[in-house]
């Protein structure tokens, strides 16, 4: 007969787990002897190295009782049910790991992968990582806002940037944060602008629902109007040609316009 040490080297456990067995019931704890100690047998050892087999095996401990206890048609069925669970778990960590491996690049975060590609193609154009930071972070919120139709969004914005004037547009842009607001560059950018806004416009495409409410298309606009003087000035140039807005463009209505902006 073996004592509880004893048993837990002959199975490879430690005394503790032995004990921690006995507590949840996979392994029943024997009676004391007449000199006060639990002795075990050869049977003990057996079924100890088996649930040890099974929990190094990754078999969860609630489900070993189930599995010694069961035939050999359903220990099959049994252990093919724990092997897909586990295999399901292997590829939850496989994507948790490569999504931890792309967050190192820093945008990945509250990114997809279609906004992440867009940004790159901005800086083999030349843009400034400042002002790619501005738009990630705008991405950012838009991603979180329409997520099942960001792709296509970021799609139509690849077209963009096949147009001359849209490549022109983010060169201009690019440094424009540090212009001073009478910079004549300030005004080539509205022109550029107006022009995107007009073709936008014929082709239908200006009002399109988005799928992004009024109020948080407000933020972003505020957000892009107060990241620099020449933004400033870029909104009211074009208020005064009868466009409104960044995120979402206008036409305003003559009656509707601010008289009192300052000249372009």
């Amino acid at each position: 007969m073996l004592t509880i040490s004893q048993l837990a080297a002959y199975a490879g456990v430690t005394v503790r787990a032995v004990r921690h067995y006995h507590r949840i019931g996979l392994l029943q704890e024997p009676e004391r002897d007449r000199s006060g100690y639990r002795t075990y047998d050869a049977a003990a050892v057996v079924r100890l190295i088996r649930i040890r087999t099974l929990a190094d095996a990754g078999v969860p401990l609630a489900r070993v009782q189930e599995l010694l206890a069961a035939g050999p048609e359903e220990f099959a069925d049994g252990v093919q049910e724990i092997d897909k669970a586990l295999r399901a778990e292997i590829r939850r960590l496989q994507d948790t790991r490569s999504r931890l491996a792309r967050l190192a690049a820093g945008e990945h975060l509250a990114l997809p992968q279609s906004v992440v590609d867009y940004l790159d193609r901005l800086r083999v154009l030349g843009v400034e990582e400042r002002y790619i930071e501005m738009e990630r972070d705008a991405w950012i919120m838009i991603a979180a806002q329409v997520p099942h139709s960001i792709d296509s969004v970021i799609a139509k914005k690849h077209e963009e940037l096949d147009d001359p004037d849209m490549v022109k547009l983010y060169s201009l842009l690019s440094g424009a944060l540090d212009w001073p607001v009478d910079d004549p560059r300030v005004v080539e950018i509205a022109d550029i602008m107006e022009r995107l806004m007009i073709r936008a416009e014929e082709a239908g495409e200006v009002g399109a629902d988005d799928g992004i409410d009024e109020q948080f298309v407000d933020l972003l606009d505020s957000t892009t109007a107060n990241s620099s003087p020449v933004a400033e000035r870029l909104r009211a140039i074009l208020e005064e040609r009868g466009w409104r807005g960044w995120i979402r463009f206008e036409r305003v209505p003559a009656d509707r316009l601010n008289t009192d902006l300052p000249p372009s």
